[in-house]
């Protein structure tokens, strides 16, 4: 039975090298501008973006496959040390507004020269199967996310603030 797996098959860690200084990476997390334009797999949107980012502070969001299915996500910010750790609850919703996923985000950039070392740790999943999902939603995710942080980081080195 899945729900009795050992912990580590139910914990998802991923790891993302971002072109981009630590400070953009974590403002495409920390505000709502930044987080339509790449939160979500691939092809889907975020019609629904709701952010109190502060400690105690609640999200939801809503994302929208191709299909035009909705898949709806919220929880709370429960440490921020900017700009190099967040974490936060994590609660599926399905059709009816049930909670089928109730899990822990946590995030951690890490400065290594001119690039960022983004760390995602998701525990404890009630099932392999419910990680092995959320492998893939949030690999595709973050690789929307380099592309977006690649494209801040080089707005900014060719239009520098004054």
């Amino acid at each position: 039975m899945d729900s009795i797996t050992a912990t580590d098959a139910r914990t998802l860690v991923l790891t993302r090298t971002l072109n981009a200084p630590i400070e953009l990476v974590f403002e495409a997390w920390s505000d709502p501008k930044h987080l339509v334009r790449w939160w979500g797999p691939k092809d889907f949107t975020l019609p629904h973006c709701e952010q109190d980012f502060r400690v105690g502070g609640a999200y939801r969001f809503c994302m929208r496959a191709p299909d035009g299915s909705d898949h709806w996500v919220r929880g709370a910010y429960t440490h921020i040390k900017h700009p190099t750790r967040l974490v936060f609850t994590w609660l599926r919703e399905d059709g009816a507004g049930d909670i089928w996923c109730d899990t822990v985000v946590a995030i951690t950039l890490e400065q290594r020269g001119a690039i960022t070392l983004l760390t995602l740790e998701q525990t404890t999943f009630a099932t392999v199967a419910h990680c092995e999902e959320h492998a893939i939603g949030w690999g595709e995710c973050l690789d929307r996310m380099v592309v977006y942080a690649t494209s801040m980081a080089m707005n900014q080195t060719q239009n520098p603030r004054s």
